[in-house]
């Protein structure tokens, strides 16, 4: 370095890359040429090598080159930048930690099974999301339901992708999501399914007394504590259809939560059990113990007519399986065929 200058080769061997990593950087503008030689070659000052070192420490923690741009046009790293991306290193891991424990999964299984399994967890995006989990509740809550009240109840009833999945919880997932995403029994029919008899309540009425109820209910199982849980249930039917809440009234809520009844519900709650952190309710299981207190209320005998050991109303998500691990029609409920995938 006579001249106290670096061609492309001396430099690019002194930063341990490759002439044509440095000649890329260059043709980008990151790295400044200090002059040109007689013969028309690049030039370098000390002051390039240590932008290019900067460089590869930007890239070796993944930083795409227009973000390299950035953060040597504002001579350092930007907070956002870091943030940005922090967000995508959790992404790929939490990808990583699903695709593990999927292939767990797939290990864990006879051989027999292994393709059907591996379709079923392909169709999982890695890392998991919601979305279809929220499109189907879309598709079968009450039309007239007030956007706000949607939210709520797609906020209790929408269980979060595993944080730590084991294989168990995987195949969980992916047995819910392959549910949700089939079609509807009944096709478009079943969108405008109701609790209630359409036009003869007021749906936001009656999920905001639900929501009051499966809240009570909850406090109930944490205390051991009746808490009122069964009257705030009885009293958002009657209220969202403008009745009082009288003993004929309740001996007629029993069939009307038994013509809800739905084997897509209730395997729907046995799925998404397990995949619920141990303080959030289940209201799919709140919902079952309200109805068979209600049930046992009005007359045990009732049970032969109006079987409630499994109900679902349409829209509110709160039908659940017996804990026999049998479906309500005697069929296994474990398992069950959706567009040709395990479910």
């Amino acid at each position: 370095m006579s001249d106290g200058l670096w061609s492309i080769g001396e430099l690019a061997a002194r930063a341990d890359v490759t002439v044509k990593t440095v000649r890329y950087y260059s043709d980008r503008g990151l790295l400044p040429e200090a002059a040109r030689s007689s013969g028309g070659h690049r030039r370098y000052g000390p002051g390039a090598l240590d932008r290019l070192r900067l460089i590869r420490s930007l890239r070796a923690l993944d930083l795409p080159v227009p973000e390299v741009e950035r953060v040597l046009d504002r001579d350092g790293v930007p907070a956002e930048v870091i943030a940005d991306r922090l967000r995508d290193v959790g992404s790929r891991l939490a990808a990583l930690r699903w695709q593990e424990a999927a292939l767990r999964s797939l290990q864990e299984c006879p051989a027999g099974e292994r393709a059907d399994r591996a379709r079923l967890l392909g169709a999982v995006p890695a890392p998991p999301d919601t979305d279809a989990v929220v499109r189907f509740w879309r598709r079968i809550l009450p039309v007239r339901l007030s956007g706000r009240v949607v939210s709520l109840v797609l906020g209790a009833v929408v269980p979060p992708p595993p944080a730590e999945p084991s294989p168990a919880r995987v195949l969980d997932f992916a047995r819910l999501h392959a549910l949700v995403s089939g079609p509807l029994p009944g096709g478009a029919a079943c969108r405008r399914a109701q609790p209630l008899p359409e036009g003869a309540y007021r749906p936001d009425v009656l999920y905001e007394g639900l929501a009051e109820a499966y809240a009570l209910a909850g406090a109930e199982e944490r205390t051991g504590q009746s808490g009122g849980a069964l009257e705030c249930f009885v009293s958002a039917y009657a209220t969202a259809q403008g009745v009082r809440d009288t003993p004929d009234f309740r001996r007629g809520l029993v069939p009307v939560l038994a013509r809800a009844d739905s084997a897509l519900i209730r395997r729907y709650w046995k799925l998404a059990d397990g995949l619920f952190g141990p303080d959030e309710p289940v209201l799919g299981a709140l919902h079952h113990r309200l109805s068979v207190a209600l049930l046992h209320e009005v007359g045990g005998h009732e049970a032969g007519r109006h079987p409630l050991g499994g109900h679902a109303t349409d829209g509110h998500a709160v039908g659940r399986h017996a804990d026999d691990g049998h479906e309500a029609d005697g069929h296994e409920a474990g398992r069950r065929s959706l567009d040709g995938h395990e479910v």
